[in-house]
């Protein structure tokens, strides 16, 4: 009985992944626009203030790719959250939770969707990092795992959100109040020095995205202010405890 409830739950979890995925393949504008806009970062942004901008010795567009990176992370997991609010007005949710399957896997199962989805749009910007010099190829093995358990945070916060609200709009609206300044704030787009201003200073290292930006320039580029165990652990931490918020929050779900 118990081997039976085992096999059920995860039958629960591939089944939710699989009908996550399989709606992300049918969005083909979905995942051209997710890759065509960190690409524009990159190469219109970066290029224009690499023109009279450098870090140290490497050009901005090369130090701005791991930021490029984490964005595509952050946008991509925390707007999957709007599924939920999608699915539940398509009672689709509904006919998902009433199946015999514990919620936790459900909501497992979705985390796990969502960062395949988010998972294999990072794979395609990494597919590119021939274009960037800078870049250590060696490096992306430990930024990829890096971004993965980000991806697994961001997914969690995101569905967390949905869980919260009914409306298209009332998801949208929060959801852009935390992901902007999580970016802004991240050192994405500059370096974290002692020039940046105290408050400043204080509110990107109180940020967890910063830890994923740091440790995957680190790995990739050889430059971080914190060592590597450090954005690790702190981006672990982050995704344990999105996780379980987000699994009662889920669980609490009517």
């Amino acid at each position: 009985m118990n081997n039976g409830f085992i096999r059920r739950e995860l039958m629960g979890i591939y089944a939710v992944w699989w009908r996550e995925f399989k709606v992300f393949q049918r969005e083909k504008s979905r995942i051209v626009s997710s890759i065509v806009q960190p690409l524009m970062w990159l190469f219109l942004f970066g290029s224009g203030i690499g023109a009279s901008v450098t870090i140290g010795s490497i050009d901005y567009r090369d130090y701005i790719y791991p930021g490029i990176l984490a964005m595509m992370v952050l946008f991509g997991s925390v707007y999957f959250g709007l599924y939920i609010v999608w699915d539940r007005k398509l009672d689709v949710l509904k006919a998902i939770l009433v199946a015999p399957v514990s919620r936790v896997s459900i909501f497992l199962g979705k985390v796990l969707g969502g960062c395949t989805d988010v998972i294999l749009q990072v794979i395609v910007l990494f597919a590119v990092s021939f274009l960037f010099p800078a870049i250590n190829p060696w490096g992306i093995p430990p930024a990829l795992i890096l971004l993965v358990i980000t991806a697994i945070a961001l997914v969690s916060l995101g569905l967390a959100l949905g869980s919260l609200f009914q409306s298209l709009e009332g998801f949208q609206v929060i959801s852009s109040f935390l992901i902007f300044p999580l970016f802004f704030l991240s050192g994405a787009l500059f370096p974290i020095t002692d020039k940046l201003p105290t408050w400043l200073q204080g509110l990107v290292k109180l940020n967890p995205l910063t830890y994923t930006v740091d440790g995957v320039r680190g790995a990739l580029l050889g430059v971080n202010i914190f060592p590597l165990y450090i954005d690790f652990v702190v981006v672990i931490i982050f995704a344990v405890l999105m996780f379980l918020l987000g699994n009662v929050l889920f669980s609490r779900m009517k």
